[in-house]
Parts: structure tokens; sequence; C-alpha cells
């Protein structure tokens, strides 16, 4: 069994940080393929920024105010936040792409999402 779980959301002023974190637990082999969506009211679920095998890509709406790093040790993922905006409101979601065994297989697990509100 896989766990995902994110924590370090809540309310801050519009230019204001926050820092995310996502922690993944139980059986793993690998996890080097992580990434942070977020899903505003009404709107559809987008990706906000990924890492993969050290890799890092982000949305053009956060490039330059928003980091993402990985702690492979901890099995941990990061998310930095600065310079937030009204429009950073969302339900932000942790996706860890896992391979539970030396095989090729990996499996996608979420978390199950952390509010950032941001007031202007």
């Amino acid at each position: 069994q896989v766990q995902v779980v994110e924590s370090g959301g809540g309310l801050v002023q519009a230019g204001g940080s926050l820092r995310l974190s996502c922690a993944a637990s139980g059986s793993i082999f690998s996890c080097n393929d992580m990434r942070w969506y977020r899903q505003a009211p009404g709107k559809q679920r987008e990706l906000v920024a990924a890492i993969t095998s050290g890799r890092t890509t982000y949305a053009d709406s956060v490039k330059g105010r928003f980091t993402i790093s990985l702690d492979n040790a901890e099995n941990t993922v990061y998310l930095q936040m600065n310079s937030l905006k009204p429009e950073d409101t969302a339900v932000y979601y942790c996706n860890a792409v896992i391979a539970p065994t030396p095989n090729p297989y990996k499996y996608s697990y979420w978390g199950q999402g952390t509010q950032v509100t941001v007031s202007s």
C-alpha cells in the first residue's frame, strides 16, 4: 500500500509565500516522478509543476514564482510558492508515480488535496 499526503496549505495575502509538502510512504521501490496539480472552483484540474528524474517543468502561469523540489531519501516533494496571486487560489493535489517493486510497472497515486487561498 502507498499513501500520499499533502500539507502546508492555508490563507495568505497576495504577494506572500507558502510551501507545500507531499510525502509518499509505504511500499516504494522508486519515486522520482512527482507532480503538483491544482483545481480552482468551476475549473478543470491543471498541472502546475512536475519533477521527473531531476528535470522540472512548470505551467507558464507560475514560472519564476514557484519552485518544485524532491527529497528522494524521504520520497517527499515540495512546492515553494512565492509572489502569490489571488488567481493561485485552488485546491492543490500531489500526484506521485511510484514503482512499488523493482519490476518496471509504475502506478499513479493522488493525495487528498490541500487548500490554498490567496486574498487580495
